[in-house]
């Protein structure tokens, strides 16, 4: 089998380990940087993983999907999950527990209009590598983020009580990788990664079912446990890292021969 990988970081520690088990198995892997001028092969590969989010990434994996190239994840679905607004509409459409969701605009505007009652999670709207996540308790730290950020589209979510630590939960295909991270919004900032051998009930059958509503085959799911102990998800993320995740790499090597093979 010929496998293309879609990266502007072919040393990511995932990316290189499952190379090496489809190198070590006689498949070729070919890496290809949307960046380049010369990016788009002559002849599709088997199947092509798509880790680039950028928009160059993007087209060529349209590209490749219109010569009948299976990619893992879609174009269509990684755009999908870049777009917060329309991640929650579809989360709660599906009847999924995800975080309250508005969309506001432009945050300088917004800012300079709003009233907060209590503390909310103000976010890029559009997901990508250092956008704006961040908790505001107040008008004074809403005016900081409004003055660095003045024209960025933003959503706003209530923010719900917690212990400070994320459920980062990782599938690739049916299997379910976790664990637990503090959070970048807790007053204690983002702390160590933290394995986690066992989630609370239904959690594993609820990151499943994310994969199924937004069509992706490798993702992650930010959960968090509220006061009750219930799940929230906070965010969905296409293609993420899976770093440090034992058995990940065969996971996504087994998963890419078998969309490989239709």
């Amino acid at each position: 089998m010929r496998i293309g990988v879609i990266t502007d970081n072919p040393g990511h520690p995932l990316l290189s380990a499952t190379a090496g088990l489809l190198r070590a198995a006689g498949h070729g892997v070919e890496l290809l940087d949307p960046g380049a001028p010369d990016a788009a092969p002559e002849a599709p590969a088997d199947a092509y993983l798509l880790k680039a989010h950028t928009p160059a990434g993007l087209e060529l994996a349209r590209r490749l999907e219109r010569l009948g190239a299976p990619v893992v994840n879609s174009a269509a679905a990684t755009t999908l999950c870049q777009d917060r607004t329309l991640m929650a509409e579809l989360a709660v459409r599906a009847g999924l527990p995800f975080a309250g969701t508005r969309t506001v605009g432009a945050l300088g505007p917004w800012a300079a209009g709003v009233s907060l009652g209590s503390p909310v999670v103000v976010k890029s709207r559009h997901s990508r590598r250092e956008d704006l996540v961040a908790r505001v308790d107040d008008s004074v730290r809403l005016g900081e983020l409004a003055e660095c950020w003045p024209d960025e589209p933003v959503v706003v979510q209530d923010f719900a009580p917690n212990n400070g630590w994320d459920h980062k939960l990782w599938a690739i295909g049916d299997r379910v990788f976790a664990a637990l991270r503090r959070s970048e919004l807790s007053p204690e900032g983002r702390g160590p990664t933290l394995t986690l051998t066992r989630l609370p009930e239904g959690w594993a059958d609820l990151t499943r079912r994310v994969g199924e509503l937004y069509a992706l085959d490798v993702y992650g799911v930010d959960i968090i446990a509220t006061a009750d102990g219930s799940p929230l998800i906070v965010d969905v993320n296409a293609f993420p890292g899976i770093r440090d995740q034992p058995g990940a790499p065969e996971a996504l090597a087994d998963l890419t021969l078998s969309r490989a093979k239709g």
